[in-house]
């Protein structure tokens, strides 16, 4: 595969990792899921199980392993044909993977924040009418 396609694959192939990563870490539709693994985390007694709970609770931790699976389906390599590209397309993609969870993060807290200033701004609106 050329460096070109490479590039391609590792700006593409992020993206679900991301999205998989985020999404079980912090969205809505896992909430009870993530409750119980950040309480398991906390309050279990082995050093393994609170570790292995947590990875379930941090979006970089999980990213790791989302990479592995991906890795394993796509036998998607970085700059060598051998472990080597997988180990150097494991980091990388899982640096990219949370430069953009880190940006959807950012957007989000943006919009939020407008929203809400657009909220004051509506209710003030309402008082001096009233």
């Amino acid at each position: 595969m050329s460096l070109g396609s490479q590039i391609i694959w590792l700006f593409v192939l992020a993206i679900p990792i991301a999205c998989i990563a985020w999404t079980v870490t912090h969205e809505e539709i896992f909430a009870e899921p993530h409750a119980y693994c950040v309480k398991k985390s906390k309050e279990s007694k082995s050093l393994l199980s609170r570790k292995f709970f947590y990875l379930f609770t941090c979006e970089y931790c999980f990213s790791h392993y989302v990479t592995i699976f991906f890795l394993f389906i796509t036998k998607f390599t970085l700059l060598l044909p051998d472990w080597r590209g997988y180990l150097i397309a494991c980091f990388t993609l899982v640096f990219v993977a949370n430069t953009y969870m880190s940006l959807y993060a950012f957007i989000k807290i943006d919009i939020k924040k407008e929203r809400i200033e657009t909220e004051t701004l509506e209710a003030e609106k309402k008082e001096l009418k009233n």
